[in-house]
């Protein structure tokens, strides 16, 4: 974890089982993309795959973005100090966006 990354419960803890079947989706997917390459695929046919795989993680990433503003912004807002979590949120969309 990165420094100063808060330890516990997270604004994703409540969908951790959904999360965690996407991800494993996601994984499946890069298994076959690796499968798809062992067994000289199309080029085109890959790249496909490949797109298909990066927009179900990038999903993935909004949702925990999602949560990150539900829940963990709007607890500092009422605590009084959002602007540390906005500035983080920030940056991990331009992360996104960059991506």
């Amino acid at each position: 974890m990165g420094e100063g990354t808060p330890v516990g419960p997270h604004g994703y803890s409540a969908d951790k089982q959904a999360l965690l079947s996407r991800l494993r989706r996601v994984e499946g997917q890069i298994r076959g993309l690796q499968r798809m390459v062992d067994e000289d695929t199309y080029c085109i046919d890959v790249l496909t795959q490949i797109s298909a795989a990066t927009k179900a993680l990038q999903a993935v990433a909004v949702g925990l973005l999602e949560d990150h503003l539900r829940h963990c912004v709007v607890r500092a807002a009422a605590e009084g100090d959002a602007d540390p979590k906005i500035k983080e949120a920030s940056a991990a969309i331009a992360r996104l966006v960059r991506s």
